[in-house]
């Protein structure tokens, strides 16, 4: 995302005049999420001023600015915040369209605590924004994933928000780590599963990313087409 991330931090690039991490947060809120942990490392000192203002949630800050934990080791190190319950896990720095119902209801809807582990929101790669990879997973018709193989296309994309049960991450290392491999550990025991999303995924990599996402974003609002 350079040059727009050497002095912002990507959670906070505005895409149609709101931050990136805007969207993800208001999407917690209207699911009924009252604590949030937010992981801070680059630039963190914007990133939790800019937390304050969400003065409706009970924002705790997760301090990674001695160490970048990456996406598993950042979860272990706010397992003691999170509690012994399911969470929700959003990155910040990417969001969605909702469809005609909140996908953060959807995922909890159909979240098993006895047979999965993990509940990926998926997005369809055809129709989200800004893609132009070949997906991730194939989900077999219980929802279970499994990786694609590299001769293979897959029809989703991790969208960047699931649920997780925190038994996932007991044999977790406290070293930096990617979710990766707590993936991979929870389709071995058959417990990774996927949700496809309601709605139209926005992958923000490059600033020409943030003007189709914004391009999108405003063609929704007046009914127009976009591709």
């Amino acid at each position: 995302m350079r040059p727009l991330s050497a002095i912002t931090p990507k959670p906070l690039i505005p895409v149609a005049g709101q931050a990136i991490i805007d969207r993800p947060m208001k999407a917690l809120k209207e699911a009924g999420v009252a604590r949030t942990i937010i992981n801070v490392h680059y630039l963190a000192d914007l990133i939790e001023i800019h937390a304050r203002q969400f003065d409706d949630l009970d924002i705790v800050i997760s301090d990674e600015r001695e160490q970048l934990l990456e996406t598993g080791g950042g979860v272990k190190k706010a397992l003691p915040l999170l509690g012994d319950d399911p969470f929700y896990l959003l990155n910040a720095d990417s969001f969605w369209m909702e469809g005609s119902v909140n996908n953060l209801d959807l995922l909890a809807q159909h979240w098993d605590e006895k047979a999965m582990d993990g509940l990926l929101l998926l997005a369809p790669t055809v129709t989200s924004i800004g893609y132009r990879g070949r997906g991730d997973f194939l989900m077999d018709p219980y929802g279970r994933l499994r990786r694609r193989k590299a001769h293979e296309v897959s029809p989703y994309i991790y969208s960047g928000a699931a649920i997780f049960h925190p038994r996932l991450f007991e044999a977790s290392p406290t070293t930096p780590h990617s979710l990766n491999e707590e993936f991979n550990r929870a389709m071995k025991n058959g417990r990774l599963f996927g949700l496809i999303m309601d709605g139209v995924w926005m992958h923000v990599g490059t600033p020409s990313d943030i003007r189709r996402a914004e391009r999108a974003l405003e063609e929704s609002s007046t009914g127009g087409r976009y591709d």
